[in-house]
């Protein structure tokens, strides 16, 4: 049987554990809406964190990659709390996942399970980090800076 999870407003890492969780007990996961899933804790330390994964790599053909997509952030939290995502049970949980962003038609009428609520503390959006905008106007920002 398939679970659909509807992602708006849950916590990444509550979300994550309880996807790995059912995975591993063999049933198949669609997560919906990934941009929405909320990333909670001070914004700026986040923010801080993913460039610094980001900016540090190996070689291009060889890891570790850190994705800018929100689905690929949303997974690879899910690997994380995964046993062994390479081999054994971790890697057939990992192929049972699906991670979307919106909601495709073919997933529009049917029943999905409600993983979040409004909250009304602090948090950021997964969606948040995955703009390019911020890189470029950093980048612009400095270089006109200079100009003037």
């Amino acid at each position: 049987m398939t679970k659909i999870i509807d992602g708006k407003n849950a916590v990444l890492g509550r979300l994550a554990s309880y996807v790995a969780k059912e995975s591993l007990k063999g049933e198949e996961i669609v997560i919906l809406n990934c941009e929405q899933i909320i990333i909670t804790g001070n914004k700026k330390n986040i923010e801080r964190e993913f460039e610094e994964k980001r900016s540090r790599f190996g070689h291009s053909q060889k890891g570790p990659k850190h994705h800018k997509t929100s689905e690929k952030i949303v997974k690879r939290a899910i690997r994380g709390m995964l046993p062994d995502h390479r081999e054994g049970r971790g890697k057939v949980a990992f192929k049972k996942i699906k991670c979307y962003v919106g909601v495709p038609q073919e997933f529009q009428e049917k029943k999905k399970i409600v993983a979040g609520k409004e909250k009304t503390t602090k948090f950021s959006t997964v969606k948040e980090f995955t703009k390019p905008k911020n890189i470029s106007t950093r980048f612009f920002s400095v270089s006109l800076k200079e100009e003037k």
